[in-house]
């Protein structure tokens, strides 16, 4: 007669107590993460909240600067007057020469406005210096003021973060937010916005930003392209003449 064989039962079996640990040790850590992730999409939703109330407050402030320009237009037709527009704060430079036949102090200036290549462009602020720089590199650059549609579509269209020296496309607000949630800029709405008003960390938000690499515009250059704006050609001062460029070339 065959010996009888029992199927010993769960509490016969004696787990180790290595693998018990570990078993603790994997539930606690999985709670942890379903907890962080929780927490993490709550945060992520009142974020989203104070983004959008940002942009709504925006909106609003820009129509609101748009109808008071409208008015004193108005007012000053009325009492036979001309208005005058406030002078531009932020000027888009674009450089449209190369770097052969340049003298050592524009190339110097250049190299300090970040344009190291024909198309590249960036935002500066309109002071004293700058505005001698740019005197002294005209005959390499472009530049003007630009609208608000203008920034917009730089910034959407052709923007790229500086992150530890790479260029890395901006495909998320954690990416603004991780560069200059510092100074309170936190998504692409409060950049655009910063550098549309020239803000008190407009060279923050220009810094954390790669030089814009644009296009060649829409139907080229004009013929004698190195003549100034005003003679016909395309270098300099193009004023508020700026923003129609810009939208050619992004």
């Amino acid at each position: 007669m065959a010996p009888s064989t029992s199927v010993p039962t769960a509490e016969q079996i004696q787990v180790p107590e290595t693998l018990l640990k570990k078993r603790r040790t994997n539930e606690a850590t999985r709670e942890a993460k379903l907890a962080a992730a929780a927490e993490a999409r709550k945060a992520q939703k009142a974020k989203r909240k104070v983004i959008f109330k940002r942009a709504d407050e925006y909106v609003k402030e820009y129509v609101q600067q748009e109808k008071e320009e409208i008015r004193l237009k108005r007012e000053a037709r009325k009492s036979g007057d001309f208005y005058v527009a406030a002078q531009p704060k932020v000027y888009f430079v674009v450089r449209i020469k190369g770097i052969s036949k340049i003298a050592p102090k524009p190339k110097k200036i250049l190299q300090l406005l970040r344009l190291l290549q024909i198309n590249n462009g960036v935002f500066i602020r309109v002071t004293k210096a700058t505005t001698q720089m740019l005197n002294l590199v005209n005959p390499y650059i472009t530049y003007g003021e630009v609208n608000l549609k203008a920034i917009r579509e730089l910034v959407y269209k052709r923007g790229y973060a500086k992150v530890d020296g790479q260029r890395l496309p901006i495909t998320d607000n954690s990416i603004i937010e991780k560069q200059l949630g510092k100074y309170g800029i936190i998504c692409i709405e409060d950049l655009v916005h910063e550098i549309a008003t020239c803000g008190p960390n407009f060279k923050q938000a220009t810094s954390s930003l790669w030089p814009f690499k644009l296009s060649n515009p829409n139907g080229g250059w004009r013929p004698r392209k190195f003549n100034t704006y005003v003679e016909g050609g395309d270098t300099g001062n193009r004023e508020d003449n700026m923003s129609k460029l810009v939208h050619q070339m992004v």
